[in-house]
């Protein structure tokens, strides 16, 4: 298991790796600060995804393994999202907090898109085991919040690229289908009681 989560790490490094490898060799087209901060935003959403799939890929394979690299993919979506903010305050406003503040104001997309890696960073500051035993039963809450972070990643994503919404339309799909076989688990036991109670009282 530990072979496989170095394998794994260094798998999410690559795309950083190949940004900017491009990006310092001219690789990334005629704006390479553009493509540098969408590219990243559009790995950050990546990651979040598979994070998320990690819960239904245990469910439909009956196996706790994808678990056990959830923590690591997580937080590479911390990673890739501080990366994104980074280029956008560096490349776009130079790190001008005041223009900065008030594209949070008036820019909806940017709103969505600050609130996206604020509600991420408690999430990662508490994906350690002292901090998971820190928080008790209120860790389990505070990581439920990465449902919120998926909602309003898309919501930025589609407010950012207005007309061409192909590609949050699948990135949308994705997270449904992740979320309904998470609402199916869920229902699952209540519906087992139901069918219990229900022939329970056949028999009597």
């Amino acid at each position: 298991m530990r072979i496989a989560k170095v394998v794994i790490f260094i798998l999410c490094l690559v795309p950083i790796s190949l940004l900017f490898y491009k990006f310092f060799n001219d690789g990334l087209g005629a704006n390479p600060f553009e493509a540098l901060t969408r590219q990243s935003g559009e790995w950050t959403l990546r990651f979040l995804l598979l994070t998320l799939s990690l819960t239904p890929l245990k469910i439909l394979l009956r196996k706790s393994w994808p678990l056990k690299f959830r923590r690591m993919i997580g937080l590479f979506v911390y990673f890739y999202a501080s990366i994104h903010l980074l280029t956008y305050i560096w490349f776009d406003q130079f790190f001008d907090w005041g223009e900065i503040w008030t594209d949070i104001i008036k820019r909806p997309f940017i709103t969505m898109g600050m609130l996206s890696w604020f509600i991420l960073l408690p999430l990662a500051a508490t994906s350690t085991n002292a901090m998971k035993k820190r928080a008790g039963r209120y860790w389990k809450k505070i990581h439920q919040l990465i449902y919120l972070v998926g909602v309003l990643v898309l919501l930025h994503y589609f407010m950012l690229v207005k007309a061409d919404i192909l590609w949050p339309l699948i990135y949308s799909a994705i997270f449904t289908c992740l979320m309904l076989v998470r609402l199916w688990k869920l229902q699952a036991p209540f519906s087992a009681l139901k069918n219990a109670a229900f022939y329970t009282r056949l028999k009597n």
